[in-house]
């Protein structure tokens, strides 16, 4: 089924509304249950209950959960050998870029005698999860593993589902291993976060939790995270918003559209246009694309939340992708870059015709684990930072309680803490007393 075009200006508020509506899952309530069933499975049952979920979901039982050290160079026996020079390529790069975005500490002298610092520190024990799903996704080891390894987390722990054979696919493996994690798990879904959350079944519990997935993955990381335990970001289906004008090229939008539209059946690809060849254009090339593609039964159903809109112009196409706020946002317009400045919500932007969003989900160095469903206004996709902390300190010698000592006995005083008040004015006492 072709999405049909949509005049935004024909469109009164709820209709517009309605039209940019992310796909939601059938039966949510259904899916919080079984998934709080399965936490609570997980959490009681330890290892015994691990590879029984593995066992239903997988089609494979395993003595051992943990990956053995002798594995991993058979992964690398394995690896085809042009797949093994395209990762380390898309390494390189993404390594590269996330080095240069790392933030140092920094420290100020606020007032005289007091020295005020921001210092950075790795989260301990981290938990990364890689989906399969239909493939196995190297590329997100590399995504999680790269900035884990340089924030200098010491305790990298990694879980991705088995194949039937019950082994782990080599890309995969091979990825954990140029990014110096040692610990991978052959678990999924699930099973997988309540390991890492809980710290079950020969699993460390993990301080934070990384890692794309599906609808039960996104549901189980929303749980455990109200439980206390740390999350990335909150996830939602895959999207991408394109915005193009009367140059863009056909043939490549609606590839982009298609390529994000694979992802699963409750993906969503919007394209914006002021030029309605354009659009008419990208719909026949939709029709001729899709049914020659591997995903052509996932692209039937996810097609069914494309949206293919006309717009005035490019400036109030990007006031509805700010509003929208895209997980992928695609500037397939003349001088792109002109418009950068207009962005205010995206997880990740392209700019031009030669900017494929396949590009960063791969190799470009960007990072591919990013905000969706409208997360995008409050939340960054991954980078060094996602897994750090930062500790602020003071340090304050008799001089510089003489000088701000005072401010802070007022503003207790307001707020009626008198023993915030007296830890301050005790001290100052003290100082008077010997001067």
């Amino acid at each position: 089924m072709l999405p049909e075009v949509h005049d935004w200006d024909a469109l009164d508020g709820a209709a517009r509304r309605a039209l940019l509506e992310r796909p939601t899952a059938v039966g949510e309530t259904r899916l919080r249950e079984e998934v709080a069933v399965l936490l609570r499975e997980v959490r009681t049952g330890g290892a015994p209950v691990l590879r029984a979920l593995t066992a239903r979901f997988d089609g494979c039982a395993l003595e051992c959960l943990e990956v053995a050290p002798g594995d991993f160079a058979r992964a690398r026996r394995e690896l085809p050998a042009g797949l093994a020079a395209a990762m380390q390529a898309a390494y390189a790069r993404i390594e590269a870029f996330h080095r240069a975005g790392m933030a140092a500490g920094y420290a100020l002298q606020t007032a005289p005698g007091v020295l005020c610092e921001r210092l950075p520190r790795p989260i301990a024990r981290v938990g990364l999860y890689v989906p399969a799903g239909s493939a196995p996704l190297p590329s997100t080891a590399l995504m999680l593993g790269v900035p884990a390894r340089l924030a200098g987390c010491q305790d990298i722990v990694l879980c991705t589902p088995p194949r039937r054979d019950g082994s782990a696919d080599p890309a995969v493996l091979c990825a954990a291993a140029a990014c110096g994690i040692e610990r991978v798990f052959l678990l999924g879904g699930v099973q997988a976060i309540g390991a890492m959350a809980y710290g079950v079944g020969g699993v460390p519990r993990c301080d934070k939790l990384f890692g794309p997935g599906n609808a039960h993955v996104s549901e189980a990381k929303r749980q455990v995270g109200a439980e206390g335990v740390a999350i990335d970001l909150p996830a939602g289906p895959s999207e991408v918003l394109v915005i193009a004008d009367a140059g863009a090229d056909a043939e490549f939008v609606a590839a982009d559209l298609l390529a994000q539209a694979e992802h699963g059946p409750d993906s969503q690809a919007i394209l914006l246009s002021d030029c309605p060849r354009l659009l008419a254009a990208v719909a026949g090339e939709i029709g001729r694309q899709a049914p020659t593609l591997a995903r052509a039964e996932i692209l039937a159903r996810s097609l069914r939340h494309a949206r293919l809109v006309r717009v005035p112009d490019i400036a109030a196409a990007m006031r509805i992708s700010n509003a929208y706020a895209p997980e992928h946002l695609i500037l397939a317009v003349r001088a792109p870059r002109r418009w950068l400045d207009a962005v205010a919500s995206a997880g990740s932007v392209f700019l031009g015709d030669h900017a494929p969003e396949t590009l960063g989900d791969y190799c470009s160095g960007t990072n591919h684990v990013l905000p969706t469903h409208g997360a995008a206004r409050a939340f960054s996709g991954l980078s060094v930072a996602s897994f750090q902390t930062w500790i602020s300190v003071q340090e304050v010698d008799a001089q510089g309680l003489r000088g701000i000592g005072a401010d802070a006995v007022t503003l207790a005083r307001a707020e009626g803490l008198d023993a915030h008040a007296a830890a301050v004015s005790r001290r100052l006492a003290r100082l008077e007393a010997m001067a």
